[in-house]
Protein backbone atom coordinates (compact mmCIF):
# COMPACT_ATOMS: atom_id res chain seq x y z
CA UNK A 1 0.00 0.00 0.00
CA UNK A 2 2.78 2.41 0.92
CA UNK A 3 4.55 1.87 -2.39
CA UNK A 4 1.32 2.48 -4.31
CA UNK A 5 0.66 5.75 -2.52
CA UNK A 6 4.24 6.93 -2.96
CA UNK A 7 4.13 6.07 -6.65
CA UNK A 8 0.97 8.08 -7.23
CA UNK A 9 2.18 11.04 -5.21
CA UNK A 10 5.53 11.06 -6.99
CA UNK A 11 4.11 11.48 -10.50
CA UNK A 12 5.07 14.57 -12.45
CA UNK A 13 1.76 16.31 -13.22
CA UNK A 14 1.17 19.24 -15.55
CA UNK A 15 -1.57 20.43 -13.19
CA UNK A 16 0.88 20.68 -10.30
CA UNK A 17 1.86 24.21 -11.34
CA UNK A 18 -1.70 25.41 -10.73
CA UNK A 19 -1.77 23.90 -7.24
CA UNK A 20 1.62 25.41 -6.43
CA UNK A 21 0.61 28.87 -7.67
CA UNK A 22 -2.60 28.74 -5.62
CA UNK A 23 -0.60 27.79 -2.53
CA UNK A 24 2.14 30.39 -2.94
CA UNK A 25 0.81 33.28 -5.04
CA UNK A 26 -3.01 32.92 -5.30
CA UNK A 27 -3.59 36.62 -5.97
CA UNK A 28 -0.93 37.05 -8.65
CA UNK A 29 -2.18 37.34 -12.22
CA UNK A 30 -2.42 34.09 -14.12
CA UNK A 31 -3.84 35.31 -17.44
CA UNK A 32 -4.13 38.64 -19.24
CA UNK A 33 -6.22 38.79 -22.39
CA UNK A 34 -8.51 41.29 -24.09
CA UNK A 35 -8.09 43.82 -21.29
CA UNK A 36 -9.07 41.40 -18.52
CA UNK A 37 -6.98 39.60 -15.91
CA UNK A 38 -7.57 36.41 -13.91
CA UNK A 39 -5.74 35.55 -10.71
CA UNK A 40 -4.36 32.08 -10.11
CA UNK A 41 -7.07 31.32 -7.56
CA UNK A 42 -9.82 32.32 -9.98
CA UNK A 43 -8.21 30.42 -12.87
CA UNK A 44 -7.83 27.27 -10.74
CA UNK A 45 -11.46 27.47 -9.68
CA UNK A 46 -12.64 27.79 -13.27
CA UNK A 47 -10.44 24.86 -14.34
CA UNK A 48 -11.86 22.63 -11.58
CA UNK A 49 -15.46 23.59 -12.45
CA UNK A 50 -14.90 23.03 -16.17
CA UNK A 51 -13.41 19.62 -15.33
CA UNK A 52 -16.67 18.81 -13.53
CA UNK A 53 -18.60 19.76 -16.64
CA UNK A 54 -16.42 17.57 -18.85
CA UNK A 55 -16.98 14.60 -16.56
CA UNK A 56 -20.74 15.19 -16.49
CA UNK A 57 -20.67 15.16 -20.30
CA UNK A 58 -19.19 11.67 -20.20
CA UNK A 59 -15.42 12.19 -20.08
CA UNK A 60 -13.53 9.30 -18.53
CA UNK A 61 -9.82 9.00 -17.71
CA UNK A 62 -7.86 8.57 -20.94
CA UNK A 63 -10.62 9.97 -23.17
CA UNK A 64 -9.62 12.58 -25.71
CA UNK A 65 -10.95 16.15 -25.70
CA UNK A 66 -10.58 17.94 -29.05
CA UNK A 67 -10.36 21.74 -29.06
CA UNK A 68 -11.25 23.84 -32.11
CA UNK A 69 -10.93 27.51 -31.29
CA UNK A 70 -8.89 30.67 -31.46
CA UNK A 71 -6.32 31.19 -28.72
CA UNK A 72 -7.94 32.69 -25.62
CA UNK A 73 -8.18 32.24 -21.83
CA UNK A 74 -10.89 29.66 -22.54
CA UNK A 75 -8.34 27.65 -24.52
CA UNK A 76 -6.01 27.55 -21.52
CA UNK A 77 -8.93 26.53 -19.29
CA UNK A 78 -9.74 23.72 -21.74
CA UNK A 79 -6.11 22.55 -21.65
CA UNK A 80 -6.01 22.28 -17.89
CA UNK A 81 -9.59 21.18 -17.25
CA UNK A 82 -9.02 18.19 -19.55
CA UNK A 83 -5.84 17.27 -17.66
CA UNK A 84 -7.53 17.94 -14.29
CA UNK A 85 -10.25 15.45 -15.22
CA UNK A 86 -7.71 12.83 -16.35
CA UNK A 87 -8.33 13.29 -20.07
CA UNK A 88 -6.04 13.80 -23.06
CA UNK A 89 -5.86 17.13 -24.90
CA UNK A 90 -6.21 16.88 -28.71
CA UNK A 91 -5.99 20.39 -30.21
CA UNK A 92 -7.32 20.74 -33.76
CA UNK A 93 -5.29 22.76 -36.25
CA UNK A 94 -7.82 25.44 -37.13
CA UNK A 95 -6.03 26.12 -40.42
CA UNK A 96 -6.65 22.58 -41.65
CA UNK A 97 -9.23 22.03 -44.34
CA UNK A 98 -12.39 20.34 -43.02
CA UNK A 99 -11.30 17.04 -44.58
CA UNK A 100 -7.99 17.23 -42.68
CA UNK A 101 -9.77 18.05 -39.43
CA UNK A 102 -12.11 15.12 -39.95
CA UNK A 103 -9.16 12.78 -40.58
CA UNK A 104 -7.54 13.87 -37.33
CA UNK A 105 -10.74 13.42 -35.34
CA UNK A 106 -11.39 9.98 -36.84
CA UNK A 107 -7.90 9.04 -35.71
CA UNK A 108 -8.11 10.24 -32.10
CA UNK A 109 -11.89 9.56 -31.59
CA UNK A 110 -12.54 12.33 -29.06
CA UNK A 111 -15.29 11.95 -26.50
CA UNK A 112 -15.85 15.74 -26.54
CA UNK A 113 -15.20 18.57 -28.98
CA UNK A 114 -14.86 22.00 -27.37
CA UNK A 115 -15.29 24.97 -29.69
CA UNK A 116 -15.67 28.73 -29.62
CA UNK A 117 -18.12 30.87 -31.58
CA UNK A 118 -15.71 31.41 -34.47
CA UNK A 119 -15.64 27.67 -35.21
CA UNK A 120 -19.15 26.63 -34.18
CA UNK A 121 -20.29 25.87 -37.74
CA UNK A 122 -17.19 23.80 -38.53
CA UNK A 123 -17.54 21.90 -35.24
CA UNK A 124 -21.14 20.96 -35.97
CA UNK A 125 -20.28 19.93 -39.52
CA UNK A 126 -17.40 17.77 -38.31
CA UNK A 127 -19.45 16.08 -35.60
CA UNK A 128 -22.13 15.01 -38.03
CA UNK A 129 -19.57 13.57 -40.47
CA UNK A 130 -17.78 11.30 -38.01
CA UNK A 131 -18.67 7.63 -37.44
CA UNK A 132 -18.39 8.17 -33.66
CA UNK A 133 -19.55 11.79 -33.20
CA UNK A 134 -18.14 13.61 -30.15
CA UNK A 135 -20.36 15.66 -27.89
CA UNK A 136 -20.09 19.35 -28.77
CA UNK A 137 -19.47 21.86 -26.00
CA UNK A 138 -19.23 25.63 -26.51
CA UNK A 139 -16.25 26.98 -24.58
CA UNK A 140 -18.01 30.04 -23.18
CA UNK A 141 -20.63 28.06 -21.26
CA UNK A 142 -21.16 29.49 -17.72
CA UNK A 143 -19.48 27.53 -14.93
CA UNK A 144 -20.81 29.21 -11.80
CA UNK A 145 -23.45 26.56 -11.05
CA UNK A 146 -20.95 23.69 -11.23
CA UNK A 147 -18.99 22.48 -8.19
CA UNK A 148 -15.20 22.29 -8.52
CA UNK A 149 -13.83 18.74 -8.59
CA UNK A 150 -10.50 17.55 -7.15
CA UNK A 151 -7.59 16.87 -9.49
CA UNK A 152 -7.95 13.33 -10.87
CA UNK A 153 -4.22 12.83 -10.37
CA UNK A 154 -3.16 11.83 -13.88
CA UNK A 155 0.58 12.18 -14.34
CA UNK A 156 3.86 10.44 -15.04
CA UNK A 157 3.66 8.28 -18.17
CA UNK A 158 -0.08 8.93 -18.56
CA UNK A 159 -0.63 10.56 -21.96
CA UNK A 160 -1.47 14.24 -21.57
CA UNK A 161 -1.69 15.48 -25.16
CA UNK A 162 -1.97 14.45 -28.78
CA UNK A 163 -0.44 17.10 -31.01
CA UNK A 164 -0.88 16.32 -34.70
CA UNK A 165 2.03 17.01 -37.02
CA UNK A 166 3.18 16.23 -40.51
CA UNK A 167 -0.13 16.57 -42.33
CA UNK A 168 1.51 18.59 -45.10
CA UNK A 169 3.57 15.57 -46.26
CA UNK A 170 1.11 12.74 -45.74
CA UNK A 171 -1.23 11.36 -43.10
CA UNK A 172 -1.19 13.56 -40.00
CA UNK A 173 0.56 11.89 -37.07
CA UNK A 174 -0.77 12.16 -33.53
CA UNK A 175 2.27 12.61 -31.29
CA UNK A 176 1.47 11.16 -27.85
CA UNK A 177 3.20 13.13 -25.10
CA UNK A 178 2.97 12.27 -21.42
CA UNK A 179 2.76 14.47 -18.34
CA UNK A 180 6.37 13.53 -17.54
CA UNK A 181 7.55 14.34 -21.09
CA UNK A 182 6.14 17.86 -20.94
CA UNK A 183 6.92 18.54 -17.27
CA UNK A 184 10.58 17.58 -17.77
CA UNK A 185 10.74 19.81 -20.85
CA UNK A 186 9.42 22.68 -18.70
CA UNK A 187 12.08 22.08 -16.07
CA UNK A 188 14.82 21.74 -18.69
CA UNK A 189 14.14 24.96 -20.58
CA UNK A 190 13.72 27.01 -17.39
CA UNK A 191 17.47 26.96 -16.75
CA UNK A 192 18.08 29.07 -19.87
CA UNK A 193 14.85 31.05 -19.83
CA UNK A 194 14.91 32.00 -16.16
CA UNK A 195 11.22 31.22 -15.65
CA UNK A 196 9.67 32.26 -12.33
CA UNK A 197 6.56 33.84 -10.87
CA UNK A 198 7.89 37.13 -12.29
CA UNK A 199 7.68 35.81 -15.85
CA UNK A 200 5.12 37.44 -18.15
CA UNK A 201 4.94 35.21 -21.21
CA UNK A 202 3.25 36.31 -24.43
CA UNK A 203 1.53 33.52 -26.39
CA UNK A 204 1.03 34.89 -29.90
CA UNK A 205 1.41 31.58 -31.73
CA UNK A 206 -1.47 29.12 -32.18
CA UNK A 207 -2.23 26.99 -29.13
CA UNK A 208 -2.97 23.98 -31.34
CA UNK A 209 0.79 23.86 -31.92
CA UNK A 210 3.20 22.51 -29.32
CA UNK A 211 5.57 25.43 -29.83
CA UNK A 212 3.03 27.59 -27.99
CA UNK A 213 1.56 24.81 -25.87
CA UNK A 214 4.89 23.80 -24.32
CA UNK A 215 5.46 27.38 -23.15
CA UNK A 216 1.98 27.39 -21.59
CA UNK A 217 2.91 24.32 -19.57
CA UNK A 218 6.31 25.74 -18.61
CA UNK A 219 5.00 29.16 -17.58
CA UNK A 220 2.28 27.54 -15.48
CA UNK A 221 4.80 25.20 -13.87
CA UNK A 222 6.59 28.25 -12.45
CA UNK A 223 3.52 30.35 -11.67
CA UNK A 224 4.20 33.06 -14.25
CA UNK A 225 1.65 35.18 -16.09
CA UNK A 226 0.17 34.23 -19.47
CA UNK A 227 -0.62 36.97 -21.98
CA UNK A 228 -2.81 35.45 -24.69
CA UNK A 229 -3.45 36.86 -28.16
CA UNK A 230 -6.01 35.26 -30.53
CA UNK A 231 -3.53 35.34 -33.40
CA UNK A 232 -0.22 36.85 -34.46
CA UNK A 233 -0.41 40.40 -35.80
CA UNK A 234 2.86 42.29 -35.74
CA UNK A 235 1.72 45.72 -34.55
CA UNK A 236 -0.60 44.20 -31.95
CA UNK A 237 2.30 42.13 -30.60
CA UNK A 238 4.43 45.24 -30.10
CA UNK A 239 1.55 47.09 -28.47
CA UNK A 240 0.79 44.14 -26.18
CA UNK A 241 4.40 43.83 -25.03
CA UNK A 242 4.50 47.52 -24.20
CA UNK A 243 1.11 47.52 -22.43
CA UNK A 244 1.45 44.37 -20.33
CA UNK A 245 5.18 44.24 -19.55
CA UNK A 246 5.87 41.00 -21.40
CA UNK A 247 9.23 39.44 -20.44
CA UNK A 248 9.28 36.37 -22.72
CA UNK A 249 7.99 35.61 -26.21
CA UNK A 250 8.47 32.86 -28.81
CA UNK A 251 8.58 33.64 -32.53
CA UNK A 252 9.48 31.96 -35.79
CA UNK A 253 11.56 33.72 -38.48
CA UNK A 254 8.56 34.82 -40.55
CA UNK A 255 7.18 36.57 -37.46
CA UNK A 256 10.50 38.37 -36.97
CA UNK A 257 10.31 39.71 -40.52
CA UNK A 258 6.80 41.07 -39.81
CA UNK A 259 7.81 42.62 -36.49
CA UNK A 260 10.81 44.44 -37.94
CA UNK A 261 8.63 45.61 -40.81
CA UNK A 262 6.33 47.65 -38.54
CA UNK A 263 7.15 51.25 -39.58
CA UNK A 264 7.15 52.68 -36.06
CA UNK A 265 8.85 49.71 -34.40
CA UNK A 266 11.13 52.02 -32.38
CA UNK A 267 8.17 53.93 -30.96
CA UNK A 268 7.04 50.95 -28.87
CA UNK A 269 8.45 50.52 -25.37
CA UNK A 270 9.85 46.98 -25.40
CA UNK A 271 12.14 47.50 -22.39
CA UNK A 272 10.37 44.79 -20.34
CA UNK A 273 11.34 42.09 -22.84
CA UNK A 274 14.12 39.86 -21.49
CA UNK A 275 14.09 36.84 -23.81
CA UNK A 276 12.92 36.47 -27.39
CA UNK A 277 13.09 32.78 -28.33
CA UNK A 278 13.09 31.64 -31.92
CA UNK A 279 12.98 28.30 -33.64
CA UNK A 280 10.83 25.99 -35.83
CA UNK A 281 12.74 27.06 -38.97
CA UNK A 282 16.25 28.32 -39.77
CA UNK A 283 16.87 31.94 -38.75
CA UNK A 284 18.89 33.73 -41.47
CA UNK A 285 21.97 35.38 -40.01
CA UNK A 286 21.03 38.79 -41.40
CA UNK A 287 17.60 38.59 -39.75
CA UNK A 288 19.10 37.45 -36.43
CA UNK A 289 21.58 40.35 -36.50
CA UNK A 290 18.81 42.83 -37.30
CA UNK A 291 16.81 41.64 -34.28
CA UNK A 292 19.83 42.01 -32.01
CA UNK A 293 20.44 45.54 -33.29
CA UNK A 294 16.81 46.61 -32.80
CA UNK A 295 16.44 44.92 -29.39
CA UNK A 296 19.73 45.64 -27.60
CA UNK A 297 18.24 45.06 -24.14
CA UNK A 298 16.67 41.70 -25.00
CA UNK A 299 18.49 38.40 -25.23
CA UNK A 300 17.89 36.14 -28.22
CA UNK A 301 17.60 32.43 -27.55
CA UNK A 302 17.42 29.75 -30.22
CA UNK A 303 15.64 26.45 -29.61
CA UNK A 304 15.86 23.32 -31.71
CA UNK A 305 13.45 20.46 -31.32
CA UNK A 306 10.18 19.07 -32.56
CA UNK A 307 6.79 17.92 -31.36
CA UNK A 308 8.16 14.40 -30.84
CA UNK A 309 10.69 15.71 -28.28
CA UNK A 310 8.24 17.74 -26.15
CA UNK A 311 9.61 20.03 -27.83
CA UNK A 312 13.16 21.25 -27.06
CA UNK A 313 16.39 19.31 -27.67
CA UNK A 314 19.02 22.08 -27.77
CA UNK A 315 19.19 25.74 -26.83
CA UNK A 316 21.59 28.54 -27.76
CA UNK A 317 21.22 31.07 -24.92
CA UNK A 318 21.87 34.81 -25.32
CA UNK A 319 25.53 34.76 -24.27
CA UNK A 320 26.36 32.44 -27.16
CA UNK A 321 24.83 34.85 -29.67
CA UNK A 322 27.94 37.00 -29.26
CA UNK A 323 29.72 36.70 -32.66
CA UNK A 324 33.08 36.74 -30.88
CA UNK A 325 32.33 33.34 -29.35
CA UNK A 326 31.95 31.76 -32.78
CA UNK A 327 28.82 29.73 -32.04
CA UNK A 328 26.00 31.99 -33.17
CA UNK A 329 25.50 29.93 -36.35
CA UNK A 330 24.60 26.87 -34.28
CA UNK A 331 21.42 25.70 -32.54
CA UNK A 332 23.23 25.33 -29.22
CA UNK A 333 23.85 22.30 -27.03
CA UNK A 334 21.66 19.50 -25.73
CA UNK A 335 19.65 20.22 -22.59
CA UNK A 336 20.25 18.28 -19.38
CA UNK A 337 19.15 14.66 -19.54
CA UNK A 338 19.05 14.56 -23.33
CA UNK A 339 21.45 12.40 -25.36
CA UNK A 340 22.23 13.75 -28.81
CA UNK A 341 24.20 12.14 -31.62
CA UNK A 342 24.74 12.31 -35.37
CA UNK A 343 24.38 9.00 -37.22
CA UNK A 344 24.85 7.71 -40.74
CA UNK A 345 22.35 5.78 -42.86
CA UNK A 346 23.13 2.58 -40.91
CA UNK A 347 22.47 4.31 -37.56
CA UNK A 348 26.15 4.34 -36.63
CA UNK A 349 27.60 7.47 -34.95
CA UNK A 350 29.79 9.67 -37.15
CA UNK A 351 32.75 11.87 -36.11
CA UNK A 352 32.37 15.50 -35.09
CA UNK A 353 32.14 17.80 -38.10
CA UNK A 354 30.42 15.15 -40.23
CA UNK A 355 26.88 15.70 -41.49
CA UNK A 356 24.38 12.96 -40.69
CA UNK A 357 20.97 12.43 -39.16
CA UNK A 358 20.27 14.07 -35.79
CA UNK A 359 19.13 11.41 -33.32
CA UNK A 360 17.85 11.93 -29.77
CA UNK A 361 17.04 9.89 -26.69
CA UNK A 362 15.89 10.88 -23.22
CA UNK A 363 12.84 11.36 -21.00
CA UNK A 364 11.27 14.05 -23.19
CA UNK A 365 10.98 11.80 -26.26
CA UNK A 366 7.37 10.98 -27.13
CA UNK A 367 5.47 7.88 -26.07
CA UNK A 368 4.82 7.15 -29.74
CA UNK A 369 2.49 7.97 -32.65
CA UNK A 370 -1.18 7.42 -31.86
CA UNK A 371 -2.53 4.33 -33.65
CA UNK A 372 0.68 3.98 -35.69
CA UNK A 373 2.89 1.35 -34.03
CA UNK A 374 4.80 0.59 -37.23
CA UNK A 375 5.75 4.24 -37.74
CA UNK A 376 6.70 4.48 -34.06
CA UNK A 377 8.98 1.46 -34.47
CA UNK A 378 10.61 2.97 -37.58
CA UNK A 379 11.19 6.27 -35.80
CA UNK A 380 12.53 4.87 -32.53
CA UNK A 381 15.42 2.59 -33.44
CA UNK A 382 17.63 0.91 -30.82
CA UNK A 383 16.56 3.47 -28.24
CA UNK A 384 17.26 6.50 -30.43
CA UNK A 385 14.62 8.69 -32.07
CA UNK A 386 15.37 9.45 -35.72
CA UNK A 387 14.51 13.13 -36.27
CA UNK A 388 14.75 13.21 -40.06
CA UNK A 389 16.96 16.31 -39.72
CA UNK A 390 20.50 16.58 -41.01
CA UNK A 391 23.12 18.17 -38.79
CA UNK A 392 26.58 17.98 -37.29
CA UNK A 393 28.22 18.44 -33.91
CA UNK A 394 31.41 20.37 -33.24
CA UNK A 395 34.10 19.57 -30.71
CA UNK A 396 32.22 21.49 -27.98
CA UNK A 397 28.92 19.70 -28.50
CA UNK A 398 27.22 22.56 -30.39
CA UNK A 399 24.71 21.38 -32.98
CA UNK A 400 24.46 22.86 -36.47
CA UNK A 401 21.18 21.95 -38.20
CA UNK A 402 21.79 21.95 -41.93
CA UNK A 403 18.46 20.81 -43.34
CA UNK A 404 15.56 18.42 -43.23
CA UNK A 405 16.87 15.24 -44.82
CA UNK A 406 13.94 15.30 -47.22
CA UNK A 407 14.80 18.89 -48.17
CA UNK A 408 18.42 18.12 -49.00
CA UNK A 409 19.00 18.62 -52.71
CA UNK A 410 21.31 16.27 -54.63
CA UNK A 411 22.40 18.17 -57.72
CA UNK A 412 24.99 16.62 -60.01
CA UNK A 413 26.03 14.28 -57.21
CA UNK A 414 26.64 17.14 -54.74
CA UNK A 415 24.63 17.60 -51.53
CA UNK A 416 23.07 21.05 -51.29
CA UNK A 417 21.42 22.13 -48.04
CA UNK A 418 18.53 24.48 -48.70
CA UNK A 419 19.03 26.36 -45.40
CA UNK A 420 22.52 27.45 -46.51
CA UNK A 421 21.19 28.78 -49.81
CA UNK A 422 18.30 30.55 -48.06
CA UNK A 423 20.74 32.19 -45.69
CA UNK A 424 22.72 33.55 -48.64
CA UNK A 425 19.58 34.89 -50.32
CA UNK A 426 18.46 36.58 -47.11
CA UNK A 427 21.71 38.56 -47.11
CA UNK A 428 20.25 40.58 -49.99
CA UNK A 429 18.71 43.78 -48.56
CA UNK A 430 15.75 43.60 -50.92
CA UNK A 431 14.55 40.13 -49.86
CA UNK A 432 11.52 39.77 -47.58
CA UNK A 433 11.37 35.96 -47.52
CA UNK A 434 12.41 32.97 -49.57
CA UNK A 435 12.27 29.20 -49.88
CA UNK A 436 14.74 26.91 -51.63
CA UNK A 437 14.09 23.34 -52.81
CA UNK A 438 15.05 20.91 -55.55
CA UNK A 439 13.11 20.49 -58.77
CA UNK A 440 13.44 17.70 -61.35
CA UNK A 441 16.20 18.31 -63.90
CA UNK A 442 17.18 16.10 -66.83
CA UNK A 443 20.89 16.97 -66.54
CA UNK A 444 21.51 17.44 -62.81
CA UNK A 445 18.87 15.08 -61.40
CA UNK A 446 17.72 17.94 -59.20
CA UNK A 447 18.26 21.63 -59.74
CA UNK A 448 18.32 24.22 -56.97
CA UNK A 449 15.28 26.48 -57.25
CA UNK A 450 14.41 29.53 -55.16
CA UNK A 451 11.11 31.32 -54.62
CA UNK A 452 11.79 34.88 -53.45
CA UNK A 453 9.43 37.58 -52.23
CA UNK A 454 10.92 41.09 -52.50
CA UNK A 455 10.39 43.66 -49.76
CA UNK A 456 7.59 46.16 -50.34
CA UNK A 457 8.57 48.78 -52.89
CA UNK A 458 11.61 46.80 -54.09
CA UNK A 459 12.10 44.82 -57.27
CA UNK A 460 14.30 41.80 -57.90
CA UNK A 461 15.18 39.75 -60.96
CA UNK A 462 16.15 36.12 -61.33
CA UNK A 463 19.60 37.11 -62.61
CA UNK A 464 20.18 39.43 -59.68
CA UNK A 465 19.34 36.76 -57.09
CA UNK A 466 21.55 34.16 -58.79
CA UNK A 467 24.50 36.58 -59.07
CA UNK A 468 24.07 37.57 -55.42
CA UNK A 469 24.28 33.91 -54.36
CA UNK A 470 27.26 33.07 -56.55
CA UNK A 471 29.23 35.84 -54.84
CA UNK A 472 28.64 34.10 -51.49
CA UNK A 473 28.36 30.35 -52.02
CA UNK A 474 29.61 27.81 -54.54
CA UNK A 475 28.09 27.87 -58.01
CA UNK A 476 26.65 24.35 -57.61
CA UNK A 477 24.79 25.49 -54.48
CA UNK A 478 23.41 28.65 -56.09
CA UNK A 479 19.92 28.58 -57.62
CA UNK A 480 19.71 27.47 -61.22
CA UNK A 481 16.32 29.21 -61.43
CA UNK A 482 14.32 31.71 -59.38
CA UNK A 483 10.64 32.52 -59.12
CA UNK A 484 9.93 36.09 -58.00
CA UNK A 485 6.78 35.92 -55.88
CA UNK A 486 4.19 38.69 -55.73
CA UNK A 487 2.48 37.51 -52.50
CA UNK A 488 3.61 36.06 -49.16
CA UNK A 489 4.68 32.43 -49.34
CA UNK A 490 2.22 29.79 -48.04
CA UNK A 491 2.53 28.95 -44.36
CA UNK A 492 1.55 26.18 -42.01
CA UNK A 493 -0.45 26.74 -38.84
CA UNK A 494 2.87 27.24 -37.03
CA UNK A 495 3.87 30.01 -39.49
CA UNK A 496 6.50 27.89 -41.22
CA UNK A 497 6.81 28.25 -44.99
CA UNK A 498 5.23 25.26 -46.74
CA UNK A 499 7.78 24.09 -49.29
CA UNK A 500 5.53 21.13 -50.04
CA UNK A 501 2.95 23.47 -51.59
CA UNK A 502 5.58 25.42 -53.51
CA UNK A 503 7.03 22.21 -54.92
CA UNK A 504 3.69 21.15 -56.42
CA UNK A 505 4.04 23.55 -59.34
CA UNK A 506 7.27 21.82 -60.34
CA UNK A 507 6.19 18.19 -60.20
CA UNK A 508 6.11 16.38 -63.57
CA UNK A 509 2.37 15.79 -63.28
CA UNK A 510 1.87 19.56 -63.07
CA UNK A 511 3.58 19.87 -66.47
CA UNK A 512 2.57 16.91 -68.66
CA UNK A 513 5.26 17.73 -71.22
CA UNK A 514 8.09 17.56 -68.63
CA UNK A 515 9.90 14.29 -68.02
Amino acid sequence: MGETVRGKQGKLRLTQGIARACQQTPHRTAIIAEGEALSWSVFADRVARLATRLCREGLRPGDRVAILAESSPHYLEAYYATLWAGGIIAPVNSRFALAEMAEMLRDCTPRLLLHDGAFAAQAHGLATSLPAPPRLLPMDHPLEDLPPMPDAGAGGDDIACLFYTGGTTGRAKGVALSHANLALNALNISSHLGLSEETVHLHCGPLFHLGAGARVFATTFFGGTHVVMPRFEARAVLETIARTGVTHVVIVPTMAVSLLGVPDFAAHDLSSLKIMSYGAAPMPGALRDALMARLPGCGLLQSYGMTETSAVVTMLPPRWHDPARGKNHTAGRALAGIDLRIADATNQPVPNGTVGEIQVRGPTVMQGYWNQPELTARTNVEGWMKTGDAGMLDEDGFLTVVDRLKDMIISGGENVYSAEVENAIHDHPGVEECAVFGIPDAVWGEAVHAVVLPKAGQSLTEAEVIAHCRARIAAYKSPKSVTIADAPLPRSGANKILKSKLRLAFQPEAHPGRT
